[in-house]
């Protein structure tokens, strides 16, 4: 099976980027199979992704990244070069609530999420059973109101010792730490069920509900310090009228979350999600 390097990049725009970044790939004999790009005219960005195909350039990642590094300085270049052989670590956390959790874990097993999962984090028991049937280590880590910072030195301890590359809160209900949120930034994904920036924070549905809102959403986003507010990676909507109740925008609103949270997840695996301050560019 062939495997890629991703390459991605954000710098300055400027004119011969692409020449200079293509031409250095094909004087490697390299094969370009995807290639991506977006001018932020506004704010005078330019933002790139590259796949290509690894046995084509006759080096490993590492020498890549060697030689790559003086056009990235040319160009004041923030930029990664991933090799898809490398299987990235995701650690899932959640609650009680089941339904996002359960989701990512058949996409899994299906094959449609190229990562490992070395563990799920939970406040309660309610999910040991379904994640340990699939085969993956269950950690309860209960927080108490009186000991929220034990709990979330707890709950860091873990991440780290399950290696993990990113954390996604599938119906995690709790608010992380400052800390925590800064150590994986970039790195820690969130499903809110609501089409944010409308109806932050706790029971969105019902705040539609009694907004008499005609759509509602779920917004997937990576996690910072200030609650429900950090970069957009992915949302969706589902239509509702006078005739539904709460419970009704609960129930539709499940499907969206699990759909909105895989996608979200999956184009952030693939390096298709790049962050520029409090938005994101997604070559999805």
């Amino acid at each position: 099976m062939s495997h890629y390097y991703r390459l991605v990049v954000s710098c300055p725009d400027r004119v011969g980027i692409v020449s200079r970044v293509s031409g250095f790939i094909a004087g490697h004999g390299g094969s370009i199979t995807e290639a991506s790009q977006h001018s932020d005219l506004q704010a005078g960005r330019f933002f790139m992704r590259y796949e290509i195909l690894a046995d084509s350039i006759g080096m490993d990642a590492a020498a890549l990244r060697e030689a790559f590094a003086p056009v990235a300085r040319e160009f004041d270049m923030q930029w990664a070069l991933t090799d898809t052989r490398r299987r990235p670590r995701v650690v899932l956390m959640a609650s009680r609530e089941s339904h996002c959790l359960v989701d990512l874990l058949y996409r899994w097993t299906a094959g449609e999420l190229d990562c490992d999962i070395p563990c799920v984090i939970s406040n309660h028991e309610d999910q040991r059973g379904l994640v340990e049937w699939h085969g993956i280590p269950y950690h309860h880590v209960p927080v108490p109101p009186g000991d929220k910072a034990g709990a979330f030195a707890e709950v860091q301890r873990r991440v780290e010792e399950a290696g993990a590359d990113s954390v996604v809160l599938a119906r995690y209900m709790q608010i992380l730490p400052p800390a925590l949120c800064e150590r994986y930034a970039g790195r820690l994904i969130n499903i809110h069920h609501s089409f944010l920036p409308s109806f932050a924070g706790a029971k969105p549905y019902h705040q539609a509900y009694e907004r008499g809102v005609k759509l509602i959403g779920a917004t997937c986003h990576y996690v910072t310090e200030e609650l429900d507010a950090g970069p957009i990676i992915e949302q969706d909507i589902h239509r509702v009228s006078h005739c539904h109740t709460p419970g009704d925008l609960v129930r539709f609103g499940r499907d969206v979350e699990k759909a909105v949270l895989a996608r979200g997840l999956r184009w952030h695996l693939e390096d298709r999600v790049l962050i520029h301050g409090n938005k994101t560019v997604v070559f999805a």
